[in-house]
């Protein structure tokens, strides 16, 4: 890119990031993909921001990065949910020193107002670059493998990462290269990146993430909505996943349950206009959600146990459950499901590829009204839960969360004063009835897990699979569902 001395130069980049391990990275840069020798450089970037992060609150960052005696600024704009497909925009340009420069050309003045003398460094990250150039049919894509790591204080963090920038030609190739990646190591979606790196390093210890709020508008179309909601559930559950194996993994794991539910409601609500392929998607996702599912109900019927024998058989049992998730997660069918539902969804696929084009033509509030009366009218028929079974419970639980995940994702297009204060009032009546549902569920759930163990026979196992509590659930949730039926809806 060529630097203007006074102002900058304004571009948008396009960009695949995959996250790797060293060994990983070892094999693909000494295989077939990759047989030209590369360009090698070490870098060191400086993050700048003031002390109550304003910038990235703001979605921007701002860096020097100094390579080769030479120093260039570089401020970016992120749209914050990206998952594996990055568009940004930048400006950069050289600068003399690890001093940034703020005039009025710069994309932050606005951000920073009178705040400007308050920005210092926050974080570093130091890297050793390679480079290759490969061209993939009509287009060009520069790829390149780091490896170093964040340091903010006295806190390090590594790195090991894949960009694939396009340089010219359609977003497609990036996958195409991606794929051949792939089968030489593996290789997951990145959803983070460098700068978010460094605050994360920088701010408290990472715990679980939940689900961000989903900022969608009136001007988008359905199909723009659909790829927004996607991309944000895909990022829930990659910031969710590399925790699953540290000392937070039971909410961790229950996070990416979460995103995978999400991601699911989301295919049911545009299920209509939705193609073949992104159909086969959703199934696998489905898959995914049901093979963390055992470690997930160990983990409530744990919270639910006291020390002893039982609790230690279903510690042993836990750890295995945990063990085969990490077996499934690592699994090719796992890994490249994110590569694949990132591809279908920004590369021309999800739903604007449907044949007479109705989720583009049809107005985004219609769609989302139409979703919420559909999931809101088969969780209300439902009125004699104390006969029904506990699987048509759990199928109205379902349902309910579907109903739910949907109103989240399209909460800011109801904004009246009057949907604001009957949009509160649905959620905290639909979320009490299930809670109740999920009292029932764990029961029916406890009763199977113990029977599957063998250890329905343990003299707690009674106790634990909620022997004596059910009428006063089925009476609860019964309530619960009568008084969430007489909410007005907010849409």
């Amino acid at each position: 890119m060529t630097d203007d001395e006074n102002c900058g130069v304004m571009a948008q980049e396009i960009e695949l990031k995959l996250e790797l391990t060293r060994d990983a990275a070892n094999a693909i840069a000494v295989s077939d993909v990759l047989a030209n020798a590369p360009k090698i450089s070490q870098q060191c970037s400086i993050y700048f921001d003031t002390p109550e992060s304003r910038l990235a609150k703001a979605g921007l960052s701002l860096r020097i990065r100094e390579s080769g005696g030479k120093r260039v600024q570089t401020i970016k704009s992120d749209r914050g949910n990206a998952a594996g497909l990055f568009t940004r925009t930048e400006r950069e340009r050289t600068v003399q020193d690890d001093t940034p420069v703020l005039d009025d050309a710069t994309l932050i003045s606005p951000v920073l107002q009178d705040c400007a003398d308050l920005i210092a460094p926050v974080f570093e990250v130091q890297i050793e670059r390679r480079t290759w150039t490969l061209n993939e049919h009509d287009a060009e894509i520069e790829l390149v493998l780091d490896r170093g790591e964040v340091i903010a204080g006295e806190r390090r963090s590594p790195i090991c990462e894949l960009e694939l920038e396009l340089k010219h030609g359609p977003p497609t190739a990036l996958f195409a290269i991606a794929r051949r990646l792939a089968a030489v190591a593996p290789v997951r979606i990145g959803v983070l990146t460098k700068a978010e790196r460094g605050y994360r390093l920088a701010g408290p210890v990472m715990k679980a993430v939940t689900a961000a709020p989903i900022l969608i508008s009136n001007e988008m179309s359905s199909a723009q909505a659909f790829q927004h909601i996607v991309q944000s559930c895909l990022r829930h559950f990659r910031l969710n996943e590399p925790l699953i194996c540290g000392d937070d993994r039971a909410a961790a794991l229950h996070q990416a349950r979460v995103a995978l539910r999400r991601l699911g409601s989301a295919f049911a609500v545009f299920k209509a206009d939705i193609d073949h392929r992104g159909a086969g998607l959703a199934d696998e996702v489905r898959w995914l959600a049901s093979e963390l599912g055992d470690a997930r109900n160990l983990d409530v019927l744990i919270e639910r146990t006291k020390p002893g024998s039982l609790q230690d058989q279903l510690a042993a049992a836990r750890n295995r459950a945990y063990d085969r998730v990490a077996v499934i997660l690592a699994l090719p069918r796992a890994r490249l499901l994110f590569l694949d539902l990132t591809e279908w969804v920004t590369t021309g696929g999800g739903l604007s590829a449907t044949g007479n084009g109705a989720a583009n033509d049809r107005p985004l509030q219609e769609c989302a009204e139409a979703a919420l009366t559909r999931f809101r009218r088969k969780v209300s028929r439902r009125k004699h839960l104390a006969n029904a079974t506990d699987e048509t419970r759990h199928e109205i639980r379902k349902t309910a969360k579907k109903l739910r995940y949907t109103a989240e994702f399209f909460a800011a297009l109801f904004k009246t004063p009057r949907q604001s204060r009957r949009y509160k009032r649905f959620l905290a009546a639909l979320e009490t009835l299930q809670d109740r549902l999920g009292a029932l569920n764990d029961l029916a759930t406890a009763k199977s897990m113990l029977e599957t163990l063998c250890l329905a026979g343990n003299r707690h196992a009674a106790k634990v699979s909620g022997k004596g509590r059910r009428k006063r659930l089925l009476r609860l949730a019964a309530v619960a569902h009568k008084d969430w039926v007489g909410t007005k809806q907010f849409w």
